[in-house]
């Protein structure tokens, strides 16, 4: 007969203690961190672009940015995702004011976002976080990548504040402007006036010239009557939306652009109705809904017939924010990524030490860190290449955040599926850049069709990567040689695709390649410029691989030719510098 082992002898293998000890077997993820001390890249790449005294004025700032992106931010975003606004549709005493109830926790938000950095407002006045002028749009931008790292919904309200400011500062009447700009750069949250943006229709998403949201005339301002079907950021104390006013043309040549309060002059409620809000796969954080107009009160800006013009005023800048957002995503989903395979163990090794996944990282450092040169480039290039650079890193980039998004939860396994880790979130949230300031298909025909074939910005663009590599002196030859054919062929394939109507359906193509070989070119002057310096190189490695792997993904004729990936990935995934020397020998095998 088999002896029986007592329960006892196995009953510590269930307990509490034994369980909490087999949870050191799983990775950590960034929470704790501060995103902007643990971001080499940021911090190397700033004083090539930000001048010295604005940069060691905001470095303080900056730094308590990652801070709080790593811890109380971090905190209050995932406790708004968890509870998200709710619209009650009458008051306390039965009146139809509808409402939206947020938790503590997004008021808090809002408190870091507008109150403490100021974000909506820092391009346009002085005196935000100490500065004496209006500081210039890399400042926002750089922020806005720190704050997406920890929330993303968020981000939504803010950048339409900033942007519809502009558009009252440009096209308001006086009057307009004296009501409502100091109210819209304030800091103080009890006097700040939000800003949306109404655009979409049910007849009309990326064809925005199909709606037909009426604005009648009464007066000094307007009356609106119909609907807007997604509107974010729903009940904002300002919105600027499209109308066609009465007797005006169809199409987007009869838009107007039209300022809606929602509280009129003598306090009462404006007449529209917030009918419900939408259930969004992601951006949960953030309210949008769809909105009935019954005669709502608006005033006009600008020519009535240019309404969609100066509207994209807006979306310009807008999409460098959403860049912004998909950089710091994807700077966040790498970060998650190296944490899991730096701190799990498999098949007697840390995940990072087997080849494949070193592979895997690989594939994600890379677009995330083009789309970092991309947004330091988009917010300091010459305003004629910005026309292209716009679309194109729109494009690319918030493609590449789905990608990016999707990796990393697989880098973390099993539970990078299970809402208890931040993986799940980041990919739904990096699904709607797709869609916001225009899908991919919209930005990459406004790219080719219009920005290279009708305005001609490429001559601009490809003008300012000829300068940066022609000031990265030192450069290796033979690789300046193969960047720089590399560059040539997908301006040449641009202007093609442009050139016959009947080649839309290769403007993403052609949107894509000018996108990796303009990061291309950046990395590489980037790379040089610090390796010079006695800094960091690395990004001439990075150089290389979006060259071979993004712009030119042809196969090599044998593994050998790729022999050179295996030391540049130990250094890329390394914490030390990369010698300029090293990097450049590596650039020639």
């Amino acid at each position: 007969m088999n002896d029986v082992r007592p329960t006892a002898d196995f009953a510590p293998l269930a307990s509490r203690r034994a369980s909490a000890a087999r949870a050191g077997a799983l990775a950590p993820t960034c929470r704790g961190l501060n995103y902007y001390t643990i971001d080499g890249s940021l911090r190397d790449l700033l004083p090539l672009y930000m001048d010295e005294p604005l940069l060691a004025h905001l470095t303080p700032h900056l730094r308590e940015m990652g801070e709080l992106a790593g811890n109380r931010l971090h905190d209050l975003s995932d406790a708004c995702e968890r509870h998200p606004p709710v619209l009650h549709g009458r008051d306390s005493y039965g009146r139809d004011e509808e409402w939206l109830e947020y938790h503590p926790a997004y008021r808090e938000m809002e408190a870091i976002a507008f109150g403490r950095f100021g974000m909506h407002a820092l391009t346009h006045r002085g005196g935000v976080m100490g500065w004496p002028e209006p500081m210039p749009p890399l400042a926002k931008y750089v922020f806005h990548y720190l704050f997406a790292q920890a929330e993303f919904g968020l981000l939504c309200p803010v950048n339409l504040t900033d942007s519809s400011s502009e558009l009252v500062r440009r096209f308001g009447s006086e009057a307009v402007r004296a009501r409502y700009l100091d109210l819209m750069w304030s800091q103080d949250l009890s006097r700040l006036h939000r800003c949306a943006q109404f655009m979409t229709e049910k007849a009309g998403g990326s064809d925005v010239g199909a709606g037909d949201l009426l604005a009648a005339r009464e007066g000094d301002h307007w009356r609106l009557w119909g609907e807007k079907w997604f509107c974010s950021n729903v009940d904002a104390e300002l919105a600027v939306l499209l109308a066609r006013p009465e007797g005006a043309p169809a199409g987007g040549r009869g838009l107007g652009l039209f300022l809606m309060p929602k509280t009129l002059a003598d306090g009462t409620r404006n007449a529209y109705r917030i009918v419900r809000l939408k259930d969004k796969l992601g951006s949960r954080t953030m309210a949008s809904g769809e909105i009935v107009f019954e005669g709502a009160v608006a005033y006009q800006l600008g020519a009535l017939d240019q309404g969609l013009k100066q509207m994209l005023v807006m979306v310009n800048s807008s999409r460098v924010s959403h860049l912004a957002r998909a950089a710091g995503m994807m700077r966040r989903c790498l970060n998650e990524a190296l944490q899991a395979a730096r701190h799990r163990n498999a098949f007697g090794k840390a995940v990072v030490d087997h080849p494949l996944m070193r592979r895997q990282l690989l594939k994600l450092m890379v677009p995330t860190e083009q789309a970092l040169s991309a947004l330091l480039h988009a917010a300091t290039a010459p305003e004629a290449a910005l026309r292209l650079i716009t679309p194109i890193a729109k494009y690319r980039a918030c493609r590449d955040n789905v990608t990016v998004a999707t990796g990393a939860m697989e880098a973390r396994g099993g539970n990078g599926y299970i809402e208890d880790w931040p993986n799940a979130r980041l990919v739904r949230d990096a699904h709607l850049g797709l869609i916001w300031e225009g899908t991919s298909n919209i930005n990459a025909l406004d790219a080719v069709q219009r920005a290279v074939g009708k305005a001609k910005a490429h001559v601009a663009l490809r003008d300012d990567l000829a300068d940066r590599l022609e000031k990265a002196s030192g450069l290796p030859g033979q690789f300046r040689t193969r960047l720089e054919g590399a560059i040539a062929q997908a301006f040449r394939l641009a202007e093609e695709v442009a050139a016959h109507p009947a080649h839309e359906r290769f403007c993403r193509m052609a949107a894509g390649r000018l996108y990796h070989a303009t990061t291309a070119a950046v990395l590489a002057s980037e790379g040089q410029r610090l390796g010079a310096a006695g800094g960091d190189a690395r990004r001439l490695l990075l150089s290389r691989f979006v060259l071979e792997h993004r712009l030119q993904p042809d196969q090599p004729a044998s593994l050998e030719a790729q022999r050179w990936e295996d030391e540049a990935t130990d250094l890329l995934l390394a914490d030390a510098p990369v010698p300029l020397a090293q990097a450049a020998a590596l650039l020639m095998r």
